[in-house]
């Protein structure tokens, strides 16, 4: 799906040519972060900081912040997810190996009237780059430079009291996710023509209309939402909803989702009028027990018989307060799939998941990044994660995926097995400004894949993702 481009005739690839070398660029600039503690700061200049001068033209009172994102990163599988062979090299070759490269520059703005009242907006572009003879699994190589974040927004600070900032409102290109991204956060769609297919940089929604009213421990929510599709895969999905939050202290909070959605008939059919009621609950319920922790979240989606569809999942977790701070948790999770026996469609939609944190909703880096959907699965999740140091996460993730229901996969599949995964990570926060990632993910097919694709052997995959955040 994607394209290859010449430096001659396409300058923006030029951005995503030169990336590896923009982040050593990047690390040589850091460099004496890593190796210098920074010069005392006088008292009186931290309690005084200078007040930041708005931009020529701009009204005194205006603070804005410029933001620099940047990443670089490399892919490969030892043995990809093709079937064996790979189809069209009888050499039996099952590599692929890939990068790829974005750059996201940022303006924001605020400015405060004198009844305390706030208005405020940003404005980001995106480009990104998928190179190195990507697979088409990821879509092939390709490139793409567009407007992210767009939008402006009000907030009542103290003008109206009831508490600060009780009413928010914000209009334009914007990100808008509920609970933990479960079923709406990611707004724009990666890969195919635009490139980026993992690092997945743009989240803002081509419109979004968002208000909020926030009146002490109760979240109010409206919203309005267009994906940002790809041009070659458009769906047209529009959602509106509400959305109601409830804090119990700090360790409690639960939510309730109602969304109405549309979308291109022709493409996404069981969108086209699908009506989706969501309830979740995240807690530390135990006040003497605050290392024990609990979620649980429900969906149910609605269209006649163009689909009518649960999933739910229930996570527990345990943080033990010794070295390195290891926490372990295990979560199961079901999102139904189509029976064939039926006349209606049972098949989930996993609608805009987005990315939480690590198996959170891409449910593993090798079966939920590249061949699974949280539709028609059953999934049981191991985790153990810990801190050796400030600056570095780490963990391991086991996997067992199975299908809900076998023969949605094809007359062919009796097994309910897709397989098993287990995959470590490590964030190492170098400095204030760059994170490294580091991912070895190892999958066993089971007996379902090798019934629908033929496909037996092993999965191996391998990733390093360079960050920079100014």
């Amino acid at each position: 799906m994607r394209r290859s481009f010449s430096l001659l005739t396409d300058p923006l690839c030029a951005v995503f040519q030169i990336a590896p070398a923009a982040a050593t660029l990047f690390a040589l600039l850091a460099a004496p972060a890593l190796g210098q503690e920074p010069a005392p700061t006088p008292a009186a200049a931290e309690a005084a900081p200078e007040p930041t001068t708005p931009p020529p033209g701009f009204p005194p009172g205006l603070d804005w912040k410029f933001n620099f994102d940047g990443s670089v990163g490399t892919f490969g599988f030892a043995n990809s997810l093709y079937t064996n062979p790979k189809p069209g090299e009888p050499s039996g070759d099952l590599s692929d190996n890939w990068a790829e490269g974005a750059i996201k520059p940022a303006l924001s703005a605020q400015y405060t009237t004198a009844s305390s009242a706030h208005f405020y907006g940003k404005l980001s572009g995106v480009a990104e780059r998928t190179y190195w003879a990507s697979p088409s699994l990821v879509g092939g190589d390709a490139s793409s430079f567009d407007v992210e974040d767009l939008y402006v927004g009000w907030k009542s600070g103290n003008s109206i009291g009831g508490g600060e900032d009780v009413l928010d409102v914000t209009l334009g290109r914007a990100p808008y996710q509920i609970g933990h991204g479960l079923l709406l956060m990611d707004g724009g769609s990666e890969g195919g023509s635009r490139g980026g297919y993992w690092t997945n940089a743009r989240k803002a929604f081509k419109l979004a209309a968002i208000g909020r009213y926030k009146p002490g421990n109760n979240t109010f929510e409206a919203f309005y939402l267009e994906k940002n599709d790809l041009p070659e895969d458009a769906t047209a999905s529009k959602v509106w909803g509400f959305n109601y939050e409830y804090a119990i202290g700090e360790d409690t909070t639960l939510g309730a989702t109602y969304m109405s959605w549309s979308a291109n008939p022709g493409l996404a059919p069981e969108r086209d009028g699908l009506d989706v009621y969501n309830l979740r609950a995240y807690t530390a319920p135990f006040s003497k027990l605050k290392a024990l922790s609990f979620e649980a979240e429900y969906a149910l989606e609605k269209n006649g018989t163009a689909l009518d569809s649960t999933a739910w999942n229930f996570l527990a977790a345990y943080q033990l307060e010794t070295k390195w701070k290891p926490k372990v948790s295990y979560r199961y999770a079901i999102f139904e799939g189509d029976n064939p026996a039926t006349s209606k469609n049972e098949g989930f939609d996993s609608l805009l998941t987005g990315f939480y944190d690590w198996g959170s909703w891409w449910q593993g880096e090798i079966a939920g990044e590249y061949f699974v959907s949280n539709s028609n699965l059953i999934s049981h999740q191991l985790r153990v994660h810990a801190k050796p140091s400030e600056s570095i996460g780490t963990g391991l993730i086991f996997y067992d995926f199975r299908l809900d229901h076998p023969a949605a996969q094809g007359p062919q599949v009796t097994s309910d097995a897709v397989g098993k995964e287990l995959d470590w990570y490590m964030d190492w926060g170098v400095n204030d400004n760059f994170t490294v990632s580091f991912v070895l993910a190892y999958a066993n097919p089971g007996a379902a894949i090798a019934q629908s694709t033929g496909r037996t052997d092993n999965f191996v995959y391998g990733m390093v993702f360079l960050a920079y955040k100014y």
